[in-house]
């Protein structure tokens, strides 16, 4: 398994140290704590170059020796195993600006050692609760593949991880990210991390490590996947958890940019089903080939949700990914009460039409599979809702007063969505 070069970590202002050329890739954060702050470490494990079985068979052999040895010049390279250390070098010189882009208070984007360090309290933190959140684009990465478009999915790669984070109130401070290969493409990596930078810049926090694994037999030629990791912050006793969430409160739906990131089995079905290629022209988008079209990447909403959580006008968030209105939304509900929503309260985009009449899929299936045109959901209060649109709204989203919440009796759902038939099905 090959990694990203590194070198040494630094808890103090001095120079940057010389990278080393071996091991995992993991930007380096030097961070200065000479008022006491305490430090919080993210460590990470990476994989050597260095392998002990490559050590010289006799202990007094320098290494020199062992390279010139004549026996030995037949011997098997880590390239011939389909590794390319130079590739992983090339990778990494590509990527430092795109990390360095990312910087925020708290720490430092940049390449070094074992593990990146974070400071909560330089990042304006008194006394924080820390928030956790790992997930991946999915086969959404398959559709990037075949249409040849990788600067995309590192957003979905974020997104994913970030809004989850948010929902709890909490600000997202720094990512992390694991891209596995079967043979490492340094400009399709580049454009893959590229889209991570880009992740992290739109919701603020530091792309402060990663690793690439190049895998030969693990996968074919040209294959690829990503996870994300990201850790947030709230101050103790901020975070929200919907437990204030009461019959009456008003559901506001913050807009979708498509599909997002889930669902994507299905969406391939559905292209398969119709013979089209990715090259094709999108029958739902004119103007867009098929790949751009379903490549719109996951709307992230950090930096709206935050305004709007921070003036005290929110009550519940849910990020609606896999599993829809119908499964996403009761996480965030007290038992006794239960989400109402009207289908006619919000366009739904074109590209779930087309899936739906595409796949004859119901209603209901569509609204626990897809996001239908809403990628967030808040709950607030009758009395906090125009202030929260507004907010909202000058955060640059798209919002609906899309449902209520009412009384719920024990044995009904807790997410209901009416009135499809009149806007889903004609």
């Amino acid at each position: 398994m090959a990694g990203r070069p590194h070198g040494q970590p630094s808890c103090d202002s001095g120079p940057d140290p010389p990278l080393r050329k071996t091991g995992g890739r993991l930007p380096r954060t030097a961070i200065e704590n000479r008022t006491g702050f305490s430090i919080f470490a993210a460590s990470v494990t990476i994989a050597s170059f260095s392998r002990r079985d490559a050590l010289p068979e006799r202990r007094n052999q320098s290494w020199e020796d062992a390279i010139s040895d004549p026996k030995k010049q037949d011997g098997l390279t880590y390239r011939d195993a389909g590794v390319d250390i130079d590739a992983g070098d090339a990778l990494v010189e590509a990527i430092k600006p795109l990390a360095k882009s990312t910087a925020r208070s708290g720490g430092a984007a940049g390449l070094g050692g074992f593990g990146a360090l974070f400071d909560p309290r330089q990042a304006g933190f008194q006394d924080p609760i820390l928030v956790a959140s790992t997930d991946g684009v999915g086969t959404k990465l398959k559709v990037a593949i075949d249409a040849g478009r990788h600067d995309t999915v590192g957003i979905d790669l974020v997104a994913m991880c970030v809004n989850d984070i948010v929902v709890q109130g909490a600000e997202p401070l720094f990512f992390l990210d694991y891209f596995a290969t079967g043979a490492l493409d340094v400009e399709a990596g580049r454009k893959i991390v590229g889209g991570i930078a880009e992740g992290c810049r739109q919701a603020g926090c530091a792309l402060i490590g990663g690793e690439t694994a190049e895998m030969p037999g693990m996968y074919a030629r040209g294959d690829y996947d990503l996870a994300g990791f990201s850790v947030g912050a709230a101050e103790r006793g901020t975070l929200i958890d919907g437990s204030t969430v009461a019959d009456g409160d008003i559901v506001l739906g913050l807009a979708s940019t498509g599909v997002h990131s889930n669902g994507y089995s299905l969406v391939r079905k559905v292209v398969e089903r119709q013979g089209l290629r990715y090259s094709d022209p999108a029958p739902f988008a004119p103007g867009l080939t098929l790949g751009e079209a379903l490549l719109a990447p996951t709307r992230i909403y950090v930096k709206s949700c935050l305004a709007a959580i921070r003036a005290g006008r929110i009550k519940a968030l849910a990020h609606i990914t896999g599993g829809g209105l119908i499964e996403n939304v009761p996480r965030v509900l007290p038992a006794t009460t239960r989400a109402l929503f009207d289908a006619t309260a919000w366009p739904r985009p074109p590209v779930f039409s087309w899936l739906q009449k595409g796949a004859g899929i119901d209603s209901f299936e569509m609204a626990r599979t897809f996001n239908c045109g809403i990628g967030m959901v808040a709950v607030v209060a009758p009395a906090d809702a125009p202030e929260a649109t507004r907010i909202l709204t000058e955060g640059g989203e798209t919002v609906y007063r899309i449902g209520v919440i009412g009384p719920r009796k024990e044995d009904e759902p807790q997410s209901v969505v009416i009135n499809t038939d009149r806007a889903w099905e004609n």
